[in-house]
């Protein structure tokens, strides 16, 4: 197993209220599968308040690549598609994506936007590492800025759930993973998001939140790890 770490050290001017961000929201419908997202709207920012389910193949966990798209469930150990997206954890966290799936076979992005759709909607795409960012350094910085996205409470998230408010509105769930080794962890403990922005040829940056931390961590992992995924609007 590879992977980085880094956390976000963003300098936040004091003298500008970092709190009094606009929170709009609505739905929008995917036109491929027909399946219905909230959005959240955090200063000039447009987000997924939901986790991806986009779901047009499944594997089981030991099925692993850092150049084939693969798609899965947690907790899911097969190809049928109807029968993953028929389980608890499809309906409440959605897909876990490795990196070929969310990028799609787009080139790595560092701009904001980023310009990648991946795996995302038409009209949406996929957040690049300075979008991510951008997001913590509106919430006040990286160091609270888990807290305003998680959702609160312990139904999803295992106690203590550190810091969560989700004044946000963007309803941070703990997807989870799918690991190098082929195994499925940390649901309900910790969440990541993947980026459009790699480091090199085998690791790709993410978005990491946990349960015991009110943070937002930058880290880097293999690119055959499935994570997954909210998209910004275009």
């Amino acid at each position: 197993m590879t992977f980085l770490i880094l956390s976000c050290s963003d300098s936040v001017d004091e003298d500008e209220n970092l709190n009094d961000f606009t929170k709009d929201s609505g739905f929008f419908i995917d036109e491929r599968d027909g399946h219905q997202y909230k959005w959240v709207k955090i200063r000039d920012q447009i987000w997924m308040a939901e986790n991806l389910k986009y779901l047009p193949s499944v594997v089981g966990p030991a099925t692993g690549s850092q150049t084939t798209p693969h798609y899965y469930v947690y907790g899911y150990d097969g190809t049928n598609v109807a029968d993953a997206k028929a389980t608890t954890n499809y309906a409440t966290y959605g897909v876990l994506y490795n990196w070929p799936a969310a990028m799609k076979g787009e080139a790595s992005s560092t701009s904001n936007p980023s310009g990648v759709q991946g795996v995302c909607p038409k009209g949406w795409h996929l957040p690049s590492d300075a979008e991510w960012k951008q997001l913590s350094y509106y919430l006040g910085g990286a160091s609270i800025a888990g807290g305003k996205l998680k959702q609160t409470g312990t139904t999803h998230w295992y106690f203590p759930n550190t810091g969560a408010t989700n004044e946000s509105g963007f309803t941070a769930l703990p997807g989870g993973e799918r690991n190098s080794d082929g195994i499925f962890n940390y649901i309900e403990i910790s969440g990541s998001w993947w980026s459009s922005t790699e480091i090199n040829a085998d690791i790709g940056w993410l978005l990491d939140m946990s349960s015991n931390l009110s943070d937002a961590t930058e880290n880097g992992y293999e690119k055959s790890y499935g994570f997954s995924i909210r998209c910004v609007k275009d």
